[in-house]
């Protein structure tokens, strides 16, 4: 895909990311976009060229997160107020949402953005972090360098995007990435003042009853009886302390389940449902397309052939 306008940013699985986001004023600026693709879980990828003595590009709350990663090039471009400090091949940046920022642009730069949401970032800490979503944002940070991300995004950047099985490897490569930097690039936020959600101690207990019971048919009573709360207080401190509601979260633990199941096991598909929570092997293949636009099937074929 070779165009210098506007992408259209909407996903047909989900909502569209925000109308100022980073990808649009690239679009509508000089940048050639050379792929563009959406990977499964509303998450967005392109690779972009820019060729040019000088410009700016000023990036003004775009309401998603975004890791660049510079393939070549990228020398003589800077951000505005930090002087002297430049790209280079593998260099990263990460620019959280509500972040503005203005760049001197100069030179020739190859570089791949991955677009995320808040929730893609945040809500992993309750499972890898044992933190609230609420209590970590996306730092800042220009031109940092991660040996394991930088190699993680060039394997994302070479992937074929527009094979069904490209797909579905750069989804696994962006998951890795997110991970990665939820453990380098995640800092305490400063703007929230903790009130409501659940103790530490039930929260953990919800999280562990939850993945130890995801074959069974979960009830909001039930998850109120573990947490010694009644329903409409679990209901609502529930989603402030795991960053979704109950019912959502679980639906959450049994795909990760069953993702699992299918990269590290040869069970049949019957197995793999029930032991991820679902009905039957269509009720599970019903799920997977919606969230990663593929069948199981086709998904552990591709994770064995990577």
């Amino acid at each position: 895909m070779n165009t210098n306008s506007p992408v259209p940013l909407i996903d047909p699985a989900g909502p569209p990311f925000g109308l100022h986001s980073v990808c649009r004023t690239l679009g509508e600026s000089n940048a050639t976009l050379e792929k563009f693709a959406w990977l499964g879980d509303q998450l967005a990828v392109a690779i972009w060229r820019r060729d040019t003595e000088e410009a700016e590009t000023i990036y003004d709350r775009p309401g998603h997160h975004t890791l660049s990663c510079y393939l070549n090039g990228g020398y003589r471009t800077e951000r505005q107020k930090m002087p002297g400090l430049y790209g280079a091949p593998s260099r990263l940046c990460a620019l959280p949402g509500d972040h503005e920022s203005r760049w001197w642009v100069r030179g020739h730069m190859h570089f791949m953005h991955l677009y995320f949401l808040p929730g893609h970032f945040t809500r992993r800490a309750v499972q890898e972090l044992d933190r609230e979503p609420r209590e970590l944002t996306l730092a800042d940070r220009t031109y940092f360098e991660h040996a394991e991300i930088a190699q993680r995004c060039q394997t994302l950047a070479n992937e074929l995007w527009d094979d069904p099985d490209g797909r579905l490897r750069a989804n696994e490569a962006a998951h890795d990435v997110l991970s990665l930097l939820l453990r380098a690039q995640s800092v305490q936020r400063t703007d929230v003042v903790r009130k409501g959600g659940l103790s530490v101690a039930t929260r953990r207990r919800l999280r562990d009853y939850i993945a130890a019971n995801l074959t069974a048919s979960l009830t909001l009573g039930e998850l109120a009886e573990v947490a010694c709360l009644s329903e409409f207080h679990l209901a609502r401190m529930f989603r402030t302390s795991f960053g979704l509601p109950p019912h959502a979260w679980v639906a959450q633990q049994r795909l990760d389940r069953a993702r699992e199941l299918l990269r590290t096991t040869a069970l049949p598909l019957e197995r793999v449902a029930l032991q991820s929570g679902y009905a039957n092997p269509s009720h599970l293949s019903h799920r997977f397309r919606a969230a990663l636009g593929a069948t199981p099937t086709a998904y552990r074929r591709t994770m064995r052939s990577a």
